[in-house]
């Protein structure tokens, strides 16, 4: 369904993931691509002969095309658009581990240069929410940066980890961008991702539609409409080279191609200037090709031959499988009337119609071989045996699935399986399991999905006032205490026989993970206090509970007196490291103003045929270099603690604002900002103590 239409060869190898496509002059479309040693190379075909003066571009000795901006640092990311709409053309936008840079490549100056703390590893350009200008939106050490054409920042916010990808999309259709973290922007508030194991897939808003894994890594992806009904299909550029599109819905392949190396980035433009838009992918190699929807009459001819091939073989092993379970059937069914009793189990092979799966889940304190863990039991109706059981489910064991195969000693109607997810979300557990008799050689396979609860790992125990954790949340809700009920219910795997009584109440809970205590009480009042010294699980708890009881916006007063005090320590050695930093720096600019006296001075001796003062000259310049090449060394070890220390001050507002929900959630984590710019700890604790900065 794509026709080839131009092939280059460039001679400048691409980093993956760093390519983008720009009218830099407002009019033709060229290609920009970070390579190696600190460039970015940009393509333009167009213009022939174009030459820079600045320092920044120079022209490329292998092709007249391509001129080389100089960096002179690692490019982490890259991207092209209008930054600033009243100058009618693309910005070139290039983020490193220190800085952003906004370039006008059409006049050959900087828009701005700006030092960014939490580095850059990923960047999108578009406008956000209800600022109204475009914003360079960046990603980095555990926070969002969001720039304006004159570099002023108009947007931050704080994550979870490290942003690697960012993707502007209308996700909750009300007209307004919101920021998607790993993601391409499909059609509305539909969305595909890829991940680092060789997941692609497609997600409209929480509903997954497809997924499929590869054995390749996913390079590139990109939304493009290749039979122009509308709806964009999802291309992806894999790591060994294979370039495919597949259909937004149920992920079938419906072109595919293949380079020699592998897939830099995939965009798209008119680079031809024809009017059309082409699909553009990018190998590492410096090979583009750039592809066009073929037309009606075409499109039959342009499937490659192994995809056909693929579908007569997928369609093939369907047959094979549909006859052998036929065939299966049939054997059973002649068993069934002509085969006398077996004599080990006194049963035929196949089991009884009425037969039923039962499932259930519940905590194990664990014993000394064995940790605690929640456990899920599967049990059928009658005297059958499980053979075996298969579970499918994200996040919990190594892979995405978990299969039990009990010996043939141990066989029985029952089966006890350890469940232990790592983080305290809601999984989905898909089960396939296989049910028959000792004798049987074919079973029977059931199929059921079992949510396993959010806060699993947490085990109903009796309160003891002496390890009630210090650390709290306090809350109310205009919510009745059953309806809170339902909530611990639904969240929680209590005991069949547990009988909460109207408020006030309290529940304790034990950690299966850590033995730390968790205390929910509840007043006739609808206050709420959460006591644990887990400020993740306190965050989590106040999430799912506005999540359950609707609740837009939720103001908390909460104190975690023992994790306060780790940042407050954190926040010390981040202003040391920032002192040690801009004295680094002031030294490395004074060694730098010396280094241009010593060359100066040596190269007058040079000339002056001072043979002995040259040399001494030049020896200082050599002893002044080791001294520069050390300072460097001890400024990255000083960069990377203070990213380290920075990425706990990020995590740390990020949780004090998940305590919250709604407009308190937004002003705990702007005011948090504010304080940490003006350097007012007290204020900092005080705001994530009460949400306000107010006494």
């Amino acid at each position: 369904m794509l026709l080839p239409v131009f092939t280059l060869k460039l001679r400048h190898k691409i980093i993956p993931r760093m390519v983008a496509i720009g009218r830099y002059d407002g009019t033709h479309p060229c290609l920009a691509a970070a390579t190696q040693a600190g460039k970015v190379f940009i393509h333009n075909p167009h213009t022939r002969n174009q030459h820079f003066s600045a320092s920044r571009v120079v022209q490329s000795a292998l092709e007249s095309d391509v001129s080389l901006l100089n960096i002179n640092q690692a490019v982490s990311c890259l991207t092209a658009g209008v930054l600033n709409p009243e100058l009618g053309y693309d910005a070139l936008l290039v983020g490193t581990q220190t800085n952003l840079l906004a370039y006008d490549v059409y006049n050959n100056s900087d828009l701005f240069y700006r030092e960014v703390a939490d580095g850059a590893n990923a960047i999108v350009l578009g406008t956000l929410g209800d600022i109204s200008s475009p914003l360079a939106i960046i990603g980095g050490n555990c926070a969002l940066q969001g720039f304006d054409h004159e570099g002023n920042d108009l947007f931050w916010t704080v994550t979870g980890d490290n942003v690697h990808s960012l993707a502007l999309s209308d996700f909750d259709g009300d007209g307004k961008k919101e920021i998607i973290t790993s993601l391409c922007p499909m059609y509305g508030s539909r969305f595909g991702y890829a991940l680092s194991n060789g997941t692609v897939g497609v997600y409209d808003k929480t509903a997954r539609y497809w997924r499929i894994k590869s054995k390749n890594h996913a390079m590139s992806i990109h939304a493009f409409d290749l039979n122009s009904d509308g709806v964009c299909e999802l291309i992806t550029g894999w790591s060994n080279g294979k370039v495919d599109a597949r259909s937004d819905r149920t992920g079938e392949v419906i072109f595919k191609d293949n380079f020699s190396s592998a897939i830099a980035g995939v965009v798209e433009g008119d680079y031809r200037m024809d009017g059309h838009i082409q699909l553009i992918c990018c190998s590492v190699d410096g090979e583009i090709r750039g592809y066009l929807p073929g037309t009606a009459e075409t499109r039959g001819n342009l499937m490659d031959t192994s995809v056909e091939q693929d579908l007569i073989r997928e369609l093939s092993q369907k047959k094979q499988n549909l006859l052998l379970e036929l065939r299966n059937y049939e054997e059973n069914t002649k068993m069934e009337v002509s085969s006398p009793l077996n004599e080990a189990d006194g049963h035929r092979g196949i089991i009884p119609a009425n037969t039923k799966l039962h499932t259930a889940l519940s905590v194990n304190l664990g014993n000394e071989a064995q940790a605690a863990h929640a456990e899920l039991c599967i049990s059928t109706s009658n005297d059958t045996i499980i053979r075996a059981v298969l579970i499918f489910a994200e996040g919990i064991f190594l892979g995405e699935s978990h299969v039990v195969h009990p010996s043939i000693h141990n066989l029985s109607s029952s089966i006890h399986i350890p469940i232990t997810p790592p983080k305290d979300v809601p999984v989905d557990l898909h089960l396939k399991t296989f049910v028959g008799y000792r004798s049987s050689t074919q079973f029977h396979v059931f199929e059921l999905t079992r949510q396993l609860p959010r806060f699993s790992m947490y085990a109903l125990t009796s309160p003891d006032p002496a390890s009630e954790p210090l650390s709290y949340v306090n809350f109310t809700i205009a919510e009745r205490a059953q309806r809170v009920v339902m909530w611990l219910n639904q969240n929680f795997l209590l005991p069949e026989d547990t009988n909460i009584q109207n408020a006030p109440f309290q529940v304790c809970f034990t950690s299966l993970r850590n033995g730390g205590q968790l205390y929910i009480k509840i007043k006739l009042s609808g206050e709420i206090t959460v006591n644990t010294d887990d400020i993740d699980l306190a965050g989590d708890i106040i999430q799912s509970m506005a999540s359950f009881f609707a609740i837009e916006d939720l103001q908390v007063e909460a104190d975690f007196p023992v994790y306060f005090e780790e940042l407050r320590k954190v926040l010390v050695k981040v202003d040391e490291y920032h002192s040690v930093h801009q004295k680094l720096s002031a030294d490395m600019a004074d060694n730098s103003n010396l280094i241009r006296s010593l060359l100066v001075r040596a190269e007058d001796a040079r000339l002056m045929r001072d043979m002995k003062t040259m040399k001494n000259r030049y020896m200082e310049l050599y002893d002044l270099n080791k001294d520069l090449l050390n300072g460097y060394k001890i400024r990255c070890n000083n960069h990377t603690e203070l990213l380290g220390n920075l990425k706990a001050v990020n995590q740390a507002i990020q949780r004090a604002g998940r305590l919250r929900v709604g407009k308190p959630k937004n002003l705990v984590i702007t005011a948090c900002r504010d304080t940490i710019r003006n350097n007012n700890i007290n204020t900092l604790f005080r705001i994530m103590r009460v949400g306000t900065a107010s006494s």
